[in-house]
This record gives structure tokens, sequence and C-alpha cells, in this order.
């Protein structure tokens, strides 16, 4: 293999003649040779795409020549379609509050801009990485830009997922709203309610999630973008300040906005925090139906066995025909490593000094991680998972006849004591609420059916009272 020399301030290194990346990159793969994954894709297209509007502004400026803005516009775009994957190497957990990604993608740029100028790569008196791609900015303006623009992006996919998901859920309140069955508090038998009622509180929470994640989006909007290392502006003219903040609009299409004091943007990480912690809420709406659609599929007949999941593979490699709640479980576990990215992004983000946050690869690694995680998690669940339940009608009703739960409808009739003593004798002599009674002889037959009426007693009001819910298999009436 060929090499080039290139050389720095500290000294020389050999980078390989087919590498676009130079001298600063090399160090950093030297320095966080960590065997981790590389920085995440969507943060150096969009590291890319701010080298391409900055670019273009000092074009305008008359601080680059029309060939190098050019050359470097043009490997740029090259950058974003994905050409040169390979060629970004640094660790996502590295030191330099994000120089190494940033020069990473310069000198990239600034090789790629030479070959299309004619010149060898690493001759960066064609195209310098610093003086010309890097031109009027700083790894500190350019890196949160770039994160805040990734998470947008991102947001708005999860936001979309999200809403499809509460739709699937509400159908789901729909399908069912006339299979009866048994609620529980505590794992304990409580009350009777509509399978449907149980869905359309799931639906409840993601409804919240994606109103949240929807509108968190606007945290994420002012952007530090020309006021370089610590937000004075210094070595930006205030034309390519005001101009930069269009030109990434126009190229985004996102509504970004300058910050009125930029220092804040670059020093200070709680809008980071802030939508990470939406997206640990989510995680905690979704660990929790998962959970719950374990319990309620358990068995199939040791279990609950309430409801039946799609069989998505089999489960076990010794126990013959058995078939695991897969797709819940890994919904589950996206849940958890968001909240256990929550927690980093915290903890980094409240470890920044001064004028600038040292820690920002771990949050930019963090939560672009989360992002695409929960999007393609709550994708698969959606599909996988939630748009294949059916409901085990004749299971529902059997679990619902063998509890006490009727009890409670005759609370107001008899009194708690008197109908917790009829529970207990309808448990202890595995009976129903309604034998117990007729052997009692509590109340007239036809008595005991408007109080026991199983569909009036999972919505308001007072079981047998006139005007009281008495029809029975349509929710809500």
């Amino acid at each position: 293999m060929d090499f080039r020399i290139e050389k720095d301030s500290i000294g020389e290194r050999r980078i390989p003649d087919t590498s676009y990346y130079g001298i600063n990159t090399k160090r950093a793969e030297e320095n966080f040779d960590l065997g981790s994954k590389s920085v995440n894709l969507k943060l150096i297209y969009e590291i890319a795409l701010i080298k391409k509007a900055a670019a273009l502004v000092n074009k305008d400026l008359k601080q680059l020549s029309e060939d190098k803005a050019r050359a470097i516009i043009q490997a740029s775009e090259e950058v974003i379609e994905g050409k040169f994957n390979q060629e970004f190497v640094v660790s996502a957990f590295q030191g330099g509050a994000g120089t190494s990604t940033n020069m990473n993608v310069n000198e990239v740029i600034a090789n790629r801009a030479i070959e299309i100028l004619g010149g060898t790569k690493g001759d960066y008196d064609i195209v310098h990485p610093l003086n010309d791609v890097n031109m009027s900015q700083s790894t500190n303006d350019v890196y949160p830009t770039a994160l805040r623009i990734a998470a947008i992006h991102m947001l708005r996919k999860l936001s979309l997922s999200l809403a499809q998901l509460q739709e699937a859920l509400q159908g789901k309140e729909n399908d069912f709203s006339d299979v009866i069955k048994l609620g529980r508090t505590e794992l304990m038998d409580a009350l009777p309610m509509m399978l449907g009622q149980e869905f359309g509180a799931y639906a409840k929470a993601i409804e919240r999630d994606r109103w949240r994640v929807y509108k968190v989006e606007e945290r994420l909007r002012q952007i530090n973008l020309g006021g370089t290392a610590i937000g004075t502006g210094i070595n930006a003219s205030q034309k390519y300040i005001f101009m930069i903040t269009d030109t990434i609009q126009e190229l985004t299409g996102l509504g970004l906005a300058r910050s009125d004091y930029p220092m804040d943007i670059t020093q200070n990480n709680d809008v980071f925090v802030e939508v990470s912690g939406l997206l640990k809420a989510c995680s905690t709406n979704l660990l929790k139906i998962s959970n719950d659609l374990r319990l309620l599929s358990s068995g199939p007949k040791g279990g609950f066995g309430e409801i039946e999941l799609p069989q998505m593979q089999a489960g076990s490699t010794i126990m013959p025909a058995k078939v695991n709640p897969v797709i819940p479980e890994m919904i589950g576990q996206v849940a958890m490593r968001v909240m256990a990215n929550d927690y980093a992004i915290t903890m980094a983000a409240s470890s920044g000094q001064l004028e600038l946050n040292a820690f920002i690869p771990l949050i930019a690694e963090s939560l672009l991680e989360s992002l695409e995680l929960l999007n393609n998690g709550v994708i698969i669940f959606r599909e996988k998972c939630i748009e294949g339940i059916i409901p085990n009608r004749d299971k529902c009703q059997e679990n619902l006849e063998k509890s006490a739960v009727l009890a409670a409808a005759l609370v107001h009739h008899i009194g708690y004591d008197k109908a917790a003593l009829i529970a207990t004798k309808a448990l202890r002599e595995d009976k129903t609420i309604r034998e117990v009674l007729m052997e009692e002889n509590i109340f007239e037959d036809s008595r005991i059916d408007e109080i026991l009426n199983p569909f009036g007693v999972t919505k308001p009001g007072i079981p047998g009272i006139s005007g009281g819910p008495s029809i029975p298999g349509v929710l809500g009436n």
C-alpha cells in the first residue's frame, strides 16, 4: 500500500493514499480506538450540509473562489449521498467536544475537492480543510447545529410513527369494544371491563407521547451557527452570520432561527436533556404496554391467555410449539435502552464547564441512537404485534366468571360488608356471584340480571339503578 505523509503542529503521520481523511482523523482514530461504533452518519451528513452552506455564503462574500466553492459544494453533496461513509472512522466516544468529527468531515471534503480540481489528495495548497472547508466556522457552532438538525428530522419521523401506533391502538379499541373481560389492579382481580377500554387507554398514552414529541421540535430550532468558538462570533463576519442562517434554512427546509445569544447555545445543552426526557416518557409507556401484552397473552393455557399475539418465530430449541412474545420483548428492550441513554445525556449535559461542553459527543450518540431505536421499534411494534392482535373471547369470559369481581356491583344495594361475604363465599365454594345470590335468596332473578349485567358494570353509574348503564353489548351506551 502506498502512503502520503501529512504534517501538523505535533508531528507527522503516514496516511494511505486511498484515504480521503487526513492526519487529524488518523490521530483521532488512534487515540479513541475503543472498538466501538463510529460517529452516527446522520450527524456526519448534517455537518456536511453545513459545509455546503458555508461554501455558498463564503463564495457570495468573495471569501472563496468560484472553483474552490464549487468543488467543496460537490464534495459535500457526495458525502451527504453516502459515497464516503467508509471514511468516517472516528469513534462516537471521543474527547475534544466533537473536534475530531468536524475535522474528519473537513478532511474528507477537502481531499475530494482537491481531486475534483485535478489535484492529489493531501495537497492542501489547493483546498485546505481549515482555511477553506472550515472557513468562518468552529466545531463549537457546527457540531451542535448539525445535531439539532439531525434530531429535528428524526423527531418528525418518530412523531409520525407514534401517530400511526396511536391509530392502530384506537382501531383495536373499536374492534374489541364488545369483549368483556376481567380488569385487574396490582395483578389481582378487580372489576369487569371491556378489552377495548384497555386498548383505548394505551392509545391515549401514546397520543400524549406523539404530541410531546411533535412539540419539542420547537426547542431545537435555535442555532448558534456563526457564533464560532464560544458564541462571540470571532472570525465570522456580520454578513456571514446572518447569511449562513438563511442559507441553512433554505437547504434544510426547517424553521431554524439564529439565537439571540449564541453563547448560551454553545455552552448549555439542557435542550437535549429536555428532548431526551420526553423520549424517556414515551419509553415508559411503551414498556408498560409491552409488559401488559405479555401478561395478557401469557400461557396460552397456563397464563391469562386473553389475547393472542401474532406468532413471529419458534420460541425454543427444546420445547416444541413454544412461541414467545418476541416483539413486545423487543420494544421493551428498546425502551430500556432509551432510558439508559437519557441518564447518559443528563450526566453529559451537566458536566460541561464554562464556555463549552466537552461531552457533547456522548449526547449526540445517545440522542440519535434513542431516536433511531424508538422510530424503528415503534414501527415494528405496530406492524408485527399490535395490528395482528386478536382476542380470546372464551378465555376472557371464563376468567371473568371464575372471579368474584361482580360483587362490586352489589355494594350500593347491600353494603360493602355483606357484598364482601358473598364474594368470599363465591371464591371459597368455587361458585359465581350469581349462584350465591340465588342461594341466599337476596334478590329476585330478574333483579340479579339487572345488577350483574356485565356490560353495565363497565360504564359510569350504579348498576341496576334506573337510568344507569344497562344496555348490553354496546360500548359507550
